[in-house]
């Protein structure tokens, strides 16, 4: 029996169970994101007016990521309602690029024991990953100009009244963080400049001076070496004209010296960025030639990731809080997922753990203006119990708005497999899942066997495994459009036992 002409006897277009994962499920993405809510949302959307925290505790398939993508869309749906107001997304979910990043910097041998680089992993390489986002998300916003999304463009009239300070902070930032490939490093920072309107000529000063001092001592020599009068004085003097020739380094070097400084200065700053902000790639060289680009008073004191330490970071996300403010944007949200896909944690808690600890700081956590909102799985919960006093004071976890066990009861399920169905049902049709079964699957039992299935992936995979079961016992002569009930407890046995839901 064919699968499809069962489907469309109840009215059903499409299967609404042959996708499992949020990430390529179009019936979600176009029907399901926006109708089909689990009860905790509220709790975990929170009021964008004022962003906050919430750290879901879930196992696979519990549909955190659908979550995660059910926030996103709603954030982009209050910008476009809220022009004034809007929340500027970060979307912290493929860790890999930081992680080969931060591999390179400790070294073949460290890299080689992914605990040890989990290790050495920081909370300040967590800030460093996250401004690393949002930075060239923002700079690609600024010079894509009328390609963005409208939701998420920046006007050209906010990026010109965008005063000097703010300007530099961004080409600062900008220097640090942005890691587009679109073109040289040093090309998309002029264009960023040039766009800005930041101009920068009294940076050029000192290398001015050197030349004009270069230049200087040359025409001077020449002309003591010409002139006529040095002809009539005795032979010591007479010697004089060669031993000249020494004033073209000296000058050189007395006008040189404070553009050598700069460059020492500049050189020093390089080095200590390309070695402590290890989630990213930069090249020393043109580092030091972009923190060139800015006068001598306008970088002084100015906070740079060149150090191992948070305070810096800090300072880098309030000046970055202070850009977008400018640029429209009243808040951050940081959506943070998939922490068990990485190469490095490899699906392993005690990896995991390792890698996700050092973000949950109450300091960050609750930074003003900035939330996050954090999927993580269920096996990390386990070990917070277990955790210091010294972790829990840092991370002040009964201030974050824990979901400690993102679960779904039968009638949960039941609706969200109806909504599915719904979404996918002809035009006039109505479907709901007890309509697929005989008499002999009651509701009851059928609520009970979605509790027992736990999540929404695990449910989708045993609708899906049922239909094909009886599919294949009936013929498309002798259709039978109900399921029954012991091909219904059948599957659900076999399902039971290979995916090994009771073990887990």
């Amino acid at each position: 029996m064919n699968i499809q002409s069962f489907l469309d006897h109840h009215g059903i277009v499409r299967n609404p169970f042959a996708e499992e994962d949020a990430q390529t499920d179009q019936v979600f993405k176009e029907y399901c994101i926006s109708s089909a809510y689990h009860p905790i949302w509220d709790k975990v959307y929170g009021d964008p007016k004022e962003p906050s925290t919430s750290i879901i505790f879930g196992p696979k398939g519990s549909g955190k990521t659908a979550m995660r993508l059910q926030i996103d869309r709603h954030l982009t749906r209050y910008n476009e309602e809220n022009p004034g107001e809007r929340m500027f997304v970060i979307r912290y979910d493929d860790f890999n690029p930081f992680l080969d990043h931060f591999c390179e910097r400790l070294g073949r041998r460290t890299s080689r024991k992914p605990e040890k680089v989990l290790d050495a992993w920081r909370l300040w390489d967590h800030m460093d990953a996250i401004l690393c986002l949002g930075v060239t998300d923002v700079i690609d916003r600024i010079l894509n100009g009328d390609k963005s999304v409208p939701s998420d463009s920046v006007s050209k009239q906010r990026v010109h009244d965008l005063d000097r300070t703010a300007a530099r902070d961004l080409l600062l930032l900008s220097s640090s963080y942005d890691q587009s490939t679109s073109s040289t490093f040093i090309a998309r920072w002029n264009d960023l400049r040039r766009v800005l309107g930041y101009r920068n000529f009294s940076s050029k000063l000192s290398l001015i001076l050197a030349f004009v001092s270069a230049a200087f001592s040359i025409i001077l020599v020449t002309l003591l070496y010409t002139r006529s009068w040095w002809a009539d004085e005795d032979q010591q003097v007479a010697d004089l004209p060669g031993k000249t020739w020494l004033l073209i380094p000296v000058i050189t070097l007395i006008g040189a010296s404070p553009w050598l400084w700069r460059t020492f200065k500049c050189q020093l700053a390089a080095l200590g960025i390309r070695r402590h902000m290890r989630v990213g790639k930069r090249e020393t060289g043109s580092l030091r030639k972009i923190l060139q680009q800015f006068p001598s008073k306008e970088l002084a004191n100015q906070p740079l990731p060149r150090y191992e330490r948070t305070d810096d970071r800090y300072e880098l996300l309030n000046k970055f809080k202070s850009i977008l403010q400018g640029l429209g944007f009243s808040g951050i949200i940081v959506l943070m997922d998939r922490v068990d896909e990485p190469h490095l944690t490899g699906g392993k808690p005690e990896l995991m753990r390792r890698f996700a600890w050092p973000l949950l700081d109450n300091k960050l956590l609750k930074h003003p203006g900035v939330g996050f909102k954090i999927m993580l799985p269920q096996e990390l919960h386990r070990d917070i119990d277990r955790e210091t006093r010294e972790f829990h004071e840092r991370a002040r976890l009964d201030k974050q708005n824990v979901i400690s066990a993102f679960q779904w009861t039968g009638e949960s399920l039941y609706d969200l497999a109806r909504a599915r169905m719904l979404a996918c049902a002809a035009e006039g049709a109505n479907p709901e899942p007890k309509d697929l079964f005989s008499q002999e699957v009651n509701y009851q039992r059928m609520l009970s066997a979605f509790q027992s299935l736990r999540v929404p992936r695990h449910l989708f995979r045993f609708l899906f495994r049922v239909q094909v079961e009886h599919c294949n016992r009936h013929t498309d002569a002798q259709p039978v459009f109900k399921i029954g009930g012991e091909t219904f407890e059948s599957a659900l046995a076999v399902y039971m036992r290979d995916s090994e839901i009771g073990s887990n």
